[in-house]
C-alpha cells in the first residue's frame, strides 16, 4: 500500500507498486491506461491487460478473459468497505489506518 493524496490521479503512484516483482500480467483499470504506466509495464517485461480509454487515439491491444479476472479484487475492496471506520476513515494517523486495512484484509481472508 502507498498512500497517496485523495485529490491525485492513483496512476501516478502506481508504478511504485509494481517495484520488486516480476509479474506475467499487470491488470488494471481503464483509468490507469496512460503512456508511462504501459511503459514501466514493458520494461518488467509484462502483458499490460488495461482496456484503452474511449478517446485513446492510439489504443492498446488488452485481453478479455484474463480482465474478466479482475472482479476478485473488485469484491475484495467492496468487502473493505463493509467495514466501516474504513469506508468513513475516522483514523486521523496513517500509520493507524493501514493498520486496520490490514487487519481487515487478515479478517476477510481467514472467513
Amino acid at each position: 500500500m502507498i498512500p497517496s493524496p485523495g485529490h491525485r490521479g492513483e496512476v501516478l503512484f502506481s508504478a511504485d507498486l509494481l517495484e520488486g516483482f516480476k509479474p506475467a500480467d499487470v491488470l488494471a483499470g481503464r483509468a490507469y491506461d496512460a503512456e508511462h504506466f504501459h511503459d514501466t509495464i514493458l520494461e518488467l517485461e509484462a502483458i499490460a491487460v488495461i482496456p484503452p480509454r474511449p478517446k485513446r487515439r492510439r489504443p492498446h491491444t488488452d485481453d478479455k478473459e484474463i480482465y474478466k479476472q479482475r472482479n476478485l479484487v473488485e469484491h475484495f475492496f467492496n468487502k473493505l468497505k463493509h467495514f466501516r471506520q474504513l469506508a468513513t476513515r475516522y483514523d486521523k494517523l496513517l500509520e493507524n489506518y493501514f493498520g486496520f486495512v490490514s487487519l481487515a484484509a487478515i479478517h476477510i481472508l481467514l472467513r
